[in-house]
């Protein structure tokens, strides 16, 4: 079959040196989406979500002298380089949030480009801008860089890593630096390093063979030095967040896992890309198995690491497939536009006819199934939400409040927002849901959701249908309603 394909894109003109004017399009294409995301930036102020929030805390933590709080009531799982970016942005003190989600947006950008790079390098141009209007139009991953989830930069340090090894097979030490600062994100990256540093071993020299390794052995060292530094427990990560799975009901056994599978990238892909991508996949071997080579590497480790996580008792969530979510919009590229990779002719033809029609079915079915107004509102909701958290707490009653005892929120979810907003330490903040604290939540400011997307999204512990939960939003005697906002009240008792 391998006479059937055409050579790969078009490289510089040899008299002018120029390249291809089809390098145009992708790069209006990117300036377009750079461009919208700034104004999305601009137009929904959107804020960090609860494990970014806690990364800036922690890093601000740290600018004061202080070993981070990681082992406060549910706190997310530490991320080495999320807090070191966080200490850095917390130099310029409120605005530090939203500099953050215009970070992530921006990492957005770099992930769309570094997927279309990895999709034209393996199948070409026109599969790589499909692969990448993909990712944008699946809205899962947008809306995870408008809150700012450490997920989107993760992303795009290992698509780009990806992307570059399949340009130039053995490429190394930039390789070695992506995967190592996605290491320090998520220690998913550590088996990818682990085995691109076995890939890489044999044809090296000793120099190179160092390199490789310090580089492959700093993410886990880094890691596992950090916590053992602030918390004593060099395993802490590991043991608090299979903890923190099993106590929010995350966690799942190993005959779970494939329809967990199947499920969640449904979810992330959207069905129809779904089922195109499993058909890309096939045309791909058949096609083109060697260029096939990086994308189906990435895809079968992505699903492996799935695996592990959960063997390892760690959260199931789609989350950990985000990976293999983007490997499965490369091959449904493949099933839209891999007609370019063949000459012309009848099949090539019909081919182009049929993606056609694949493309027209799948803008139907986005437009019939999705609600836009879902995410604009749900946009508007993380912008006022927060602006409304932030006017109560800087109340003067409520500040006034705050000598009489400790801030208290119905559980945990509350907590890094409103220490944020406060730049108030951990003792200061508590959830009336933690049972070591109940001693100190009949003094103080008492936090309450007052609307009703307000209760649903914060007031009320997922999972958790107990009457202590339900309790936990219901004002407790002896305390005075001192503000409200449109989405919270606040009241106080000395």
């Amino acid at each position: 079959m391998a006479s059937a394909t055409i050579t790969r894109p078009a490289r510089p003109d040899p008299v002018s040196g120029r390249r291809s004017r089809r390098w145009s399009w992708p790069l209006l294409l990117l300036f377009a989406l750079a461009i919208g995301t700034l104004i999305g930036f601009l137009v929904y102020p959107t804020y960090p979500n609860y494990d970014s929030y806690y990364s800036l805390l922690w890093g601000r933590e740290l600018l004061h002298g202080v070993k981070p709080s990681f082992d406060g009531y549910r706190t997310p799982t530490e991320h080495p380089l999320a807090v070191a970016f966080g200490a850095l942005l917390s130099i310029v003190g409120d605005p530090a949030d939203r500099i953050m989600v215009g970070a992530t947006l921006a990492s957005f950008v770099v992930l769309a480009a570094g997927l279309y790079r990895l999709a034209r390098a393996s199948f070409g141009t026109l599969v790589g801008l499909a692969a990448a209007a993909l990712v944008c139009t699946r809205f899962d991953f947008p809306f995870l860089a408008a809150r700012a989830y450490i997920d989107i930069p993760y992303l795009a340090f290992v698509v780009w890593a990806a992307a570059l090894e399949a340009e130039r097979p053995r490429r190394g030490t930039p390789v070695f630096v992506l995967l190592a600062c996605a290491g320090l994100m998520r220690p998913e990256a550590w088996l990818l390093s682990g085995l691109y540093f076995l890939w890489c071993f044999m044809p090296a020299d000793w120099p190179h063979r160092i390199r490789y390794a310090v580089l492959t052995a700093a993410p886990p060292i880094i890691w596992t030095a950090l916590d053992w530094w602030a918390t004593g427990n060099p395993k802490f990560s590991l043991t608090h967040t299979s903890g923190l799975a099993e106590e929010l009901g995350r966690t799942a056994g190993l005959s779970d896992i494939p329809h967990a599978t199947v499920r969640f990238l449904k979810n992330l892909d959207k069905v129809p890309v779904f089922y195109a991508g499993i058909l890309g996949v096939i045309i791909a071997i058949v096609l083109v198995p060697k260029r096939s080579r990086m994308p189906l590497a990435l895809l079968v480790i992505g699903l492996g690491t799935f695996v592990l996580v959960g063997l390892a008792g760690l959260s199931i969530i789609d989350r950990y497939l985000l990976v293999p979510s983007l490997v499965v919009m490369i091959f449904a590229g493949v099933t839209l536009a891999g007609w370019t990779m063949l000459r012309r002719g009848k099949l090539r033809t019909l081919w182009a006819i049929g993606s056609i029609a694949l493309i027209v079915y799948g803008v139907s079915y986005t437009l019939t199934h999705v609600h836009f107004s879902v995410f604009t509102n749900e946009l508007t909701f993380r912008g006022d939400s927060h602006a409304s958290l932030k006017t109560l707490l800087k109340n003067p009653k409520v500040q006034a409040g705050m000598k009489c005892g400790p801030v208290s929120t119905p559980n945990h979810k509350l907590i890094p927002d409103s220490r944020w907003i406060l730049d108030a330490p951990a003792s200061k903040v508590i959830a009336r849901s933690d049972q070591t604290q109940r001693a100190r939540i009949h003094r103080g400011v008492a936090l309450y959701a007052v609307s009703r997307i307000s209760l649903l999204r914060s007031g009320f512990t997922d999972g958790d249908e107990s009457a202590a939960d339900t309790f936990n939003s219901i004002p407790m005697p002896g305390f005075v309603r001192v503000a409200v906002t449109p989405y919270y009240s606040a009241y106080v008792r000395c």
